[in-house]
This record gives structure tokens, C-alpha cells and sequence, in this order.
């Protein structure tokens, strides 16, 4: 039996029940990593376009102008690094800001210099950019490449939106060629199957992990903009 704490009075009952989870956790971790191996060997992806998008200045409290377009292509900023995409549910028929969006971008805002060192990375929205770059502000995303699709159909492409426009969460992963071919490498959604529907990206997240040590677990807790 290995034991995680030294505390007194805890009983045979509680150390058959933690050893028995100890054991699961460690099936749980290496199951993990075999899915994380099984990622990293898919084969190369298609081709896809180099989708324009339009961006604002840096500094997001520099205001919105000038805009510039950028494209796919354009996010890489160097050889042999990936590109993580995370698909922003804001704009055509998603009129107000997901707030499940809006906590894991709030997590993805604490990290990005992290992400940086090893990635390029960008948010991006069917929102225009001066409604995401304001709803931004309110949320402290400074340090965030934060695009606009604009009139691109990348977000369609990626399965981040249907043909009426409605929008759903997802984060997309691509590399680029060494003569600057863009592929698609790896998308993921909240929907898995169809008795599936929201844990898809759980991993993106740690709020789900830290609820989830808990007793009550992470019930049915939504996440607000308002709190």
C-alpha cells in the first residue's frame, strides 16, 4: 500500500477504498498517455486553405484600428511548431459570448506565455472583431492572438459551425509543411457520440479536474460570466 498523507485514525475501511483508487488512477494515467500516443501518430492530415482572418493591434487596450488581415499560414511563427486553434462560440446565432467559452479562455489567458514556448496560439471567432475585442477587455485576454473569421468558412470547415450558422466549442491543431502547406492535424469537440454531448474537451480545462476531487463531484455546475 503507498500512502499519500500521515494522518492519524484513518481507518482500514478508508486505506482499502484509497488504495483501490490509487490503483484506478494509475490505470487512468497510463490509459491517458496510450490516447495522448495514439494522437501524436495519426498520419499527416489534409491540405486546407489558408483562410484570411482579420485581426486588431496587439495591444488590446490600444483600441481596434488599424485591422489587418492575417491568414492560416500567417499565424505560424516559426519551423516546426504546431498551431492550436480554439474555436470561440460568439457571433451569428451565438449573439451573447458562451460563458463555457469564456472560462476556458480565461484559463487559456493565464497560460499563454506558457503555451508560447512551445506552440503558436489564437482564439478564434464568427464575431466581429470589434465585439470580441471588447468582450475581450472585459475578460483581462491581454496576451491572446484574438481573430475574426470575418467572411472565411473556417469555422464551417472545422465543424465549429453548421449551415445556419449556429456555433459550437472545439479546438483545432495544424502544422505547416516546409514548403508552407497548412494541415490539419487534430479537432476535437464537446460531443463525442451521440450519448456524448459535453466532455469532448473536458481536458482543455483544469475547473472540471479540481470539482472532480471533490465529494460532490462536478454535478451539474455551468459556468457564468458574471460571478
Amino acid at each position: 500500500m503507498y500512502r499519500h498523507t500521515r494522518l492519524a485514525d484513518e481507518s482500514d475501511e478508508y486505506l482499502a477504498a484509497r488504495e483501490e483508487l490509487r490503483r484506478a488512477e494509475i490505470d487512468l494515467m497510463r490509459h491517458r498517455e496510450r490516447v495522448a500516443d495514439l494522437r501524436r501518430a495519426l498520419p499527416a492530415g489534409p491540405a486546407v486553405a489558408d483562410y484570411a482572418f482579420l485581426e486588431g493591434p496587439a495591444d488590446l487596450d490600444a483600441g481596434d484600428d488599424p485591422v489587418r488581415e492575417v491568414t492560416l499560414s500567417g499565424l505560424f511563427t516559426g519551423p516546426d511548431r504546431p498551431l492550436i486553434v480554439y474555436h470561440f462560440m460568439y457571433g451569428k446565432l451565438q449573439r451573447s459570448p458562451c460563458p463555457m467559452c469564456t472560462l476556458w479562455i480565461d484559463g487559456f489567458a493565464g497560460v499563454a506565455r506558457h503555451i508560447a514556448q512551445n506552440a503558436d496560439f489564437a482564439v478564434a471567432a464568427a464575431a466581429d472583431l470589434s465585439a470580441l475585442r471588447a468582450y475581450a477587455r472585459e475578460r483581462g485576454w491581454s496576451g491572446l492572438r484574438l481573430l475574426s473569421c470575418g467572411d472565411s468558412s473556417f469555422k464551417y470547415d472545422l465543424g465549429s459551425e453548421d449551415e445556419d450558422g449556429t456555433q459550437d466549442s472545439s479546438v483545432s491543431v495544424f502544422t505547416r509543411d516546409a514548403d508552407g502547406t497548412v494541415r490539419h492535424f487534430y479537432s476535437a469537440h464537446p460531443r463525442m457520440a451521440e450519448d456524448v454531448d459535453q466532455r469532448g474537451i473536458d481536458l482543455l480545462n483544469p475547473v472540471w479536474h479540481l470539482l472532480d476531487l471533490t465529494p460532490g463531484g462536478r454535478g451539474d455546475w455551468f459556468a457564468g460570466p458574471d460571478y
